[in-house]
């Protein structure tokens, strides 16, 4: 792609990231400032112009109550967000009642293009986060709306980061179990969302995808997919999610372990934990929470 000289206000930006090398697309039908497959808002850049400071400028424009109220509704897991395949009326869809939520996620800027499949049926479009600041606001969202009330956020925060860092396995045990407990009991009885079978995974991938983490989703490998792959400060974590009121106890850390889902992470020389955690729905909490080195 041709280099352009960069606009004044572009050379601003890069006196604010002077480790990164950004330039201006002007092919795309809207500008774009491009590293890799990173797109940033306009607007948002220009807030970022005006302030010097990175920070979440375009949801403190205003928050997404409908969407994140919408995702809820119709039982959309957040874990389902990156990577979702939307069909040829992604961008003719208009009636908010009737759209689904690929193309209003879309239409709303909050996924992106990532690529184009093709089908006899026409394209099939791969969507995903635009930018990391999308992705974590959004999944903080919706952490917020999942998790109403979740009692010492910031004190839970820095408690997940440091078991990960020091790979305190009984510590993240009972993170857990006291994230979980957080929640009143006035909204399980109020609300029917955590019926729905991928909401445990919901929360702890949002939870994780708040935090900036480097988090994959139904990672694919020869045996299948494994539902959360969390890589951090030169370790693997490999989770599984069951629900035990649907599958029996122990399945998810023996899925890990019969699928050999760690054999795509050998060639990175790095240990790999794999972690299966269990939850009941009777009890609102989890049931089994089993770790193993791979």
């Amino acid at each position: 792609m041709e280099r352009r000289k960069l606009p004044t206000g572009i050379q601003t930006f890069r006196k604010i990231r002077e480790d990164d090398c950004y330039y201006v697309d002007k092919t795309a039908l809207i500008y774009r400032l491009v590293r890799e497959d990173r797109v940033y808002n306009p607007f948002d850049i220009l807030l970022l112009f005006d302030s010097r400071e990175f920070a979440a400028h375009w949801f403190e424009t205003g928050a997404p109550t409908f969407l994140i109220d919408t995702l809820i509704e119709r039982g959309v897991a957040s874990p389902e967000l990156d990577g979702m395949l939307a069909g040829a009326d992604l961008l003719s869809a208009f009636d908010v009642d009737e759209m689904e939520p690929e193309a209003l996620l879309f239409q709303t800027g909050y996924l992106t293009i990532r690529g184009v499949e093709r089908s006899a049926r026409g394209p099939r479009y791969r969507l995903g986060y635009p930018n990391r600041e999308v992705r974590l606001g959004l999944n903080e969202r919706l952490l917020r709306a999942l998790a109403p009330h979740a009692a010492r956020r910031l004190t839970q925060d820095t408690a997940l980061e440091r078991a990960l860092e020091e790979n305190d396995f009984a510590a993240l045990e009972k993170l857990f179990r006291a994230f979980f407990a957080g929640i009143p009991y006035e909204w399980h009885t109020r609300n029917d969302v955590a019926r729905y079978e991928g909401y445990y995974a919901s929360m702890c991938y949002s939870w994780f995808a708040a935090l900036g983490l480097d988090v994959t989703v139904e990672d694919s490998s020869s045996s299948g997919r494994v539902d959360l792959a969390v890589r951090y400060r030169g370790n693997v974590y490999l989770f599984e999610f069951k629900v035990v009121e649907m599958e029996p106890e122990g399945g998810a850390l023996e899925q890990l372990q019969a699928r050999g889902y760690a054999e795509k992470y050998r060639a990175l020389g790095e240990p790999i934990h794999l972690i299966g955690v269990e939850f009941s729905r009777a009890a609102r909490n989890l049931a089994a929470f089993a770790v193993a080195r791979a």
